[in-house]
């Protein structure tokens, strides 16, 4: 099974950038030894069950436990009988055009 996961999460305490906190969850993410890609507006990781998402994405707004409010935006692809999903959808698309995807 593949299960994709795009989130993006950051504290909505303060003003100007949120990128220290998001460093945070990128390394927890990096240290967690599954797929993933950083986006300008957010971040998608690929596990094998729905479970070790969740648990991924706790163990993200542990990271930001000390800030009073958390903004969080998660989406799922969840597919049986797929791996690789993150590069296999890229590649479908690649595939259907003449021009190369910037990714």
């Amino acid at each position: 099974m593949s299960v994709l996961m795009e989130f993006s999460m950051f504290p909505l305490e303060g003003s100007g950038s949120k990128s220290a906190y998001v460093a945070k969850i990128v390394k927890l993410i990096q240290e967690s030894g599954y797929s993933y890609k950083l986006t300008p507006m957010s971040t998608v990781v690929e596990t094998e069950t729905m479970h070790e998402a969740l648990k991924l994405l706790e163990y993200s707004y542990v990271q930001l436990d000390e800030c009073e409010r958390v903004y969080a935006c998660v989406k799922f692809d969840i597919r049986q009988g797929r791996s690789d999903g993150m590069h296999q959808k890229i590649d479908s698309i690649q595939a259907k055009i003449d021009t190369p995807i910037h990714t």
